[in-house]
């Protein structure tokens, strides 16, 4: 109990986007090479990623292994649950998911992105969404892409697909993936010796309470780093509490 109340009031004191940085590790399950020829038989250099959502209400990795194990051609890159993504083609491979046939562009350059549980909806779903905004922005980021890049199935094919997500709003998901790629950008275009303006207020009071050493505020934290840190606070708190217990 004590150690989660420590771990609240460390996370309390830092701004949640101190905690939007990519942090999620990316699961492959990949289509073995024995089934290329079915599930993805072109090289590929993708030019834009395309938003898909599953209409069934599996995870990402129970969408992905049926799609490994099956031998339609039908096929996906990632999808993405409200936990984890899940890779099943690699990025350099083409996959069939945009409807538009062997030569289409959508099925010859386009990077698939299946968001699941959007049969139901709900919680699972939005925060499905979430995620994949998220994971996207990583991919426009490390390709040095626009939000221009982003497409749906439906401008290859007509379907009414990514279906929940343009229930919701198109414009809505893509401002969602926007904000996302301009944090990243922040700070991959900004000093990684200086904090950014929303984080500016948490890391001085970081600073002033001992717990960082005032270095690499852009950069990323290893696991050693983020423990010593909460336990800097934890030796902090200790110690609060004896001066008070001796007056």
């Amino acid at each position: 109990m004590q150690e989660t109340l420590l771990i609240y009031k460390l996370l309390y004191k830092f701004p949640y986007r101190f905690l939007k940085r990519w942090s999620h590790e990316i699961v492959q399950y990949l289509v073995p090479s024995t089934k290329y020829a079915i599930k993805c038989p072109y090289p590929m250099a993708a030019e834009f990623i395309v938003v898909h959502n599953t209409a069934n209400d599996a995870s990402a990795m129970n969408e992905v292994s049926y799609m490994v194990r099956n031998n339609d051609k039908v096929s996906f890159h990632y999808a993405v649950d409200d936990r984890e993504i899940v890779q099943g083609i690699p990025d350099d491979r083409n996959a069939w998911h945009a409807g538009d046939g062997e030569n289409g562009p959508g099925n010859r350059k386009g990077l698939s992105v299946e968001i699941c549980y959007s049969k139901s909806g709900g919680d699972r779903f939005k925060e499905a969404e979430k995620l994949a905004a998220k994971f996207i922005a990583y991919k426009l980021n490390e390709k040095d892409w626009g939000i221009d890049r982003v497409k749906k199935h439906q401008d290859f094919s007509g379907k009414y697909c990514p279906h929940r997500t343009l229930d919701m709003g198109w414009q809505r998901f893509l401002n969602m993936v926007q904000a996302e790629l301009e944090n990243l950008n922040e700070k991959k275009d900004g000093d990684k010796d200086k904090p950014s303006t929303w984080a500016q207020e948490a890391w001085d009071w970081a600073k002033s309470e001992g717990i960082t050493d005032w270095t690499r505020p852009g950069d990323a934290c290893t696991r050693e780093e983020v423990i010593t840190m909460i336990y800097r606070y934890h030796k902090r708190v200790v110690e609060d509490k004896s001066s008070q217990s001796a007056v």
